[in-house]
């Protein structure tokens, strides 16, 4: 496929749409909208306005690599580099997943939970297990403008790309970044605690999705045998982690809603949810301490 300087706006986008279209992506013509705005460097009010500009060599020639990147399953957030979540922007690495909006059910969630605190929230401390580009910590910040929060990952990628992302959305002043496993060398107390964990069983991962099995990282999509270890290992952290009156709040496999909960309703805690995502599939639970 060809895209030519001459071509208009509107015309590489309805082109863009086809072939995406013609290779089997269901989001053919958000992803057509996505890449050619970032290739030409307008927002979509520019295009309403002007749809018919022509390309220029320029644009012409980066939209030609990002589409042969996306007709190869390359995810459109991986090409641009970037996403948003919670109506903030977010850098990415490949040691980190790509912020989805189903996980905005963990921000909702905790926030619901915490709604004595949300407005009135000085020292409240956060910690978020497997941070990954910091999302759900950085848009909790956000948020709560007196809480102060911590975000841990194994992957030291991660943590890099988890302070760029608080230094980007101004909340680098409340947040800290460490390498850990899990609570490992955590010092609690914190009165939210929030992780999106690893849950999909490993034996399904390889009949995912081309633009997730071969593009997010393995080590933040593996559950293990019964894609439960994660919420395992969270459940044995959280005695020296949370504080008294704590809350936590845990994204789940839509396929979860009886197995996580089971493993802290038998550990005491209760349980509150699941809380539904944008497609009403369970998405997140929050637990309490008694």
């Amino acid at each position: 496929m060809s895209i030519s300087e001459s071509m208009t706006r509107v015309e590489a986008l309805k082109h863009l749409g086809e072939v995406f279209r013609g290779v089997g992506i269901e989001t053919a013509q958000r992803d057509a909208r996505l890449l050619l705005l970032h290739a030409v460097g307008i927002e979509h009010m520019d295009l309403l306005r002007e749809p018919r500009a022509s390309l220029g060599s320029d644009a012409a020639r980066i939209l030609q690599d990002h589409v042969a990147k996306r007709i190869t399953r390359v995810p459109v957030a991986r090409i641009l580099g970037e996403w948003e979540f919670w109506s903030l922007p977010f850098t990415l690495v490949a040691e980190s997943l790509v912020p989805r909006p189903d996980s905005e059910t963990v921000v909702a969630a905790a926030l619901i939970a915490l709604k004595e605190r949300r407005h009135n929230n000085d020292g409240l401390r956060v910690l978020d297990l497997g941070t990954g580009s910091g999302c759900l910590l950085i848009s909790l910040l956000h948020e709560m403008k007196g809480a102060h929060g911590v975000g841990v990952d194994i992957a030291p990628e991660a943590i890099t790309i988890a302070r760029h992302n608080a230094e980007r959305n101004g909340v680098a002043d409340r947040a800290s970044f460490q390498e850990a496993n899990w609570g490992a060398g955590i010092t609690g107390p914190f009165d939210l605690i929030v992780s999106n964990p690893p849950y999909i069983v490993e034996s399904i991962i390889d009949t995912l999705e081309p633009e997730v099995r071969v593009h997010d990282p393995r080590l933040a999509l593996s559950g293990g045998e019964d894609g439960l270890e994660a919420y395992r290992a969270i459940a044995d952290a959280l005695p020296a982690l949370l504080a008294a009156g704590g809350v936590v709040a845990l994204e789940i496999g839509s396929d979860q809603a009886e197995s996580v909960p089971a493993i802290y309703g038998e550990r005491g805690y209760e349980i509150e949810g699941p809380f539904a995502d944008f497609g009403a599939r369970p998405r997140a639970i929050v637990l309490r301490r008694p």
